[in-house]
């Protein structure tokens, strides 16, 4: 597996590259987010961890430019520990979201979460199943969701999201059960995490994301996928 790391500290680089290649992790590095882009297009990235605060091409932006074409699972590294910064990063397009100083331990295990579900939801493991419910149907074997005809661009977490729902269309789960049927560990205050995506869904799958055909909130409870 590739991964990128990309971060104007070349100290944490270095020792980001360390943890990796210790398990077995081919590693390229960027120190700012131009760097990153190029080597996205250039090499197969399976995963990248990416600094928020760089020169030239920030975090954010660099994130947003590799979501206008590329599903590649995106873990954020900050010094900040604000919830502002973690919801933000998520809503344009990061996967996961770590706090500096970090546990090497908690990264690899991050890491290692996001690339099993990239690999069980993205186009390494193929595996069959079509779920529709009116318009909506999320393929699992082509690994795609299509309203009313038209393919939507989804992220591997928000397929697994629309996967688990329409699955079980009709039924209600938890913001803790969703976490833990999708990102497959122990769900740990999933609130911010679950909704920031959820929201993302919305705008890609409803006509209008304030007043949802298909991804309900049941109020207290969870979400749903209205079965239709």
């Amino acid at each position: 597996m590739n991964i990128l790391v990309c971060d104007d500290d070349k100290e944490i680089v270095g020792a980001i590259e360390i943890y990796l290649k210790n398990e077995g992790y081919t590693v390229y590095k960027a120190y700012n987010g131009i760097e990153a882009l190029d080597i996205v297009r250039e090499k197969d990235i399976q995963l990248i961890i990416m600094d928020i605060m760089m020169p030239k091409l920030d975090g954010m932006k660099t994130t947003m430019k590799i979501r206008e074409d590329k599903n590649i699972p995106i873990i954020m590294l900050s010094a900040k520990s604000e919830d502002y910064d973690k919801i933000t990063g998520l809503n344009i397009g990061a996967d996961d979201y770590i706090t500096k100083p970090f546990n090497p331990l908690e990264l690899i295990a991050r890491v290692k979460s996001q690339l099993r579900r990239y690999v069980s939801l993205g186009s390494l493991e193929k595996k069959s199943g079509v779920y529709k419910t009116g318009g909506l149907v999320v393929d699992d074997e082509a690994k795609t969701v299509s309203v009313d005809g038209e393919q939507v661009p989804v992220t591997p977490i928000e397929f697994g999201i629309l996967k688990f729902l329409t699955k079980n269309a009709g039924k209600v789960f938890s913001m803790d059960q969703i976490y833990e049927a999708v990102w497959n560990e122990p769900a740990y205050k999933p609130e911010n995490t679950v909704a920031v995506h959820v929201r993302r869904i919305r705008e890609k799958i409803e006509i209008n994301p304030k007043d949802p055909r298909y991804l309900k909130g049941v109020w207290g409870i969870g979400y749903k996928i209205e079965k239709i």
